[in-house]
């Protein structure tokens, strides 16, 4: 058990270490160090590090990646992100497109692939403009996490915390939008109150509608996106209806991801090699890693030190402890470990309570700070690599704002559900 206890504390410290900003350290290289010193150690035999990893969630997200991929190589995020900008006449209305763009996308599209991929249209946007991109980076990395909080496909965590709850899709997403919702007004209001000297001075929205496609859309040609969209977005659309009646027909989350992923290699029109060969294999590293980690932790008997002391309930008093908890401690060790080292400790409390709320606490709560979640620390990368510096106060200055108005509201509202009955 001490073996086990020291493994895990150590990858968990690693884990804490490689998010900071510009270190050369391997989040996946934490984790599998980890999960090799388990089997090494004998904590774990080869075949339970391999039982130990969860392969539904594994495909779950290696389909939804093939699926972002294909839309990748097809332009669609660029020209999404663009045209949506074009529409704004006004600096409040820029903020509040890159907002509503990215918290949509990343409730339907995973909102890491959102803001990597967004974050360049966004800063091209800003020097087009001639204005100081901050407000607008904040916006979207923030908007990502929020966004992300509406569906079980949405974030990482989302995703463990869908296959290991069972609760469907559609009932997922019917208790979180309306926190979803709430929160990016919040948000909007106060990146807006934040910055409202910036946002009172204008610019030549004519500049940007004009110069919009030829700015940001490069590869393919358009001939080309408008063949390639011909056959993925029809994949896309396909795939979240069978999400959304997955539970209805008996299928798992994991296989309609999968067969989404597999048709877009198949039928997208994109060399299959390309679409592999785009995954984030990393990150899928990265979770087998932790998998078995938490595994050998549980089968040690580790984790039911915790469970022993863990005191909460499926009711409003827990409905608070676990999203402040799960914020608050997603600041340590980000909220994707916090997830699945927390979901062993609530998998026999009864109800949908404290999965919705660890949802919801571990989202939310990863706008506090820059390393609180890999959206902002993509955003964050991203913006360095182009010359675009975002501080650590900076951030932190509205993210600490918006996360207490935000948990609070979230707070109020999974109350109110669980008062009515909704939300059991």
């Amino acid at each position: 058990m001490l073996t086990a206890a020291i493994i895990l504390i150590f990858t968990y410290i690693g884990v804490s270490f490689t998010r900071l900003p510009h270190i050369n350290i391997d989040r996946p290289a934490a984790a599998l160090t980890g999960a090799l010193l388990m089997v090494l150690t004998g904590v774990l035999s080869f075949n339970q590090a391999i039982s130990a990893i969860d392969f539904h969630t594994i495909s779950l997200l290696l389909g939804m990646m093939l699926l972002m991929a294909a839309l990748q190589q097809a332009d669609f995020f660029n020209v999404l992100a663009a045209r949506s900008i074009a529409l704004a006449g006004k600096p409040w209305q820029l903020l509040l497109a890159v907002t509503l763009v990215t918290a949509v996308g990343s409730a339907f599209m995973v909102n890491d692939v959102v803001v990597l991929l967004f974050t360049p249209v966004v800063i091209a946007a800003c020097r087009l403009l001639e204005r100081d991109p901050a407000p607008y980076l904040i916006a979207e990395a923030m908007a990502a996490n929020i966004g992300s909080v509406a569906t079980e496909i949405g974030n990482p965590q989302n995703m463990l915390i869908g296959v290991s709850s069972g609760i469907p899709f559609t009932q997922f997403m019917l208790y979180l939008l309306p926190v979803a919702v709430v929160c990016i007004l919040i948000l909007f209001v106060t990146v807006l109150i934040f910055y409202r000297s910036q946002m009172k001075v204008g610019f030549q929205s004519d500049k940007l509608k004009h110069q919009t496609l030829s700015v940001f859309s490069g590869q393919p040609t358009a001939a080309a996106r408008k063949r390639l969209l011909a056959f993925t977005l029809p994949i896309f659309a396909l795939t979240m209806i069978c999400l959304f009646i997955s539970s209805t027909v008996g299928i798992s989350l994991s296989i309609v991801a999968m067969a989404g992923g597999v048709a877009a290699v198949l039928f997208s029109g994109i060399r299959p090699s390309r679409l592999i060969q785009s995954i984030d294999w990393s990150l899928l590293l990265f979770f087998c890693g932790l998998f078995i980690v938490i595994g050998g932790a549980q089968q040690a008997g580790v984790l039911d030190v915790f469970t022993g002391n863990l005191n909460v309930q499926s009711d409003i008093a827990g409905i608070a402890t676990m999203q402040l908890f799960s914020a608050f401690v997603s600041q340590l060790v980000s909220n994707v470990p916090l997830t699945m080292l927390v979901i062993p400790l609530i998998k026999d409390i009864p109800g949908d309570v404290m999965w919705i709320s660890l949802a919801a606490g571990s989202t939310l709560g990863g706008n506090a700070t820059i390393i609180a979640a890999v959206a902002n620390i993509i955003v964050v990368e991203q913006a360095y690599s182009r010359g675009v510096k975002l501080g650590w106060w900076e951030f932190s200055r509205v993210g600490l704002v918006v996360t207490a108005l935000t948990l609070a509201a979230s707070i109020g509202i999974l109350s109110l559900e669980y008062w009515l009955g909704f939300l059991r």
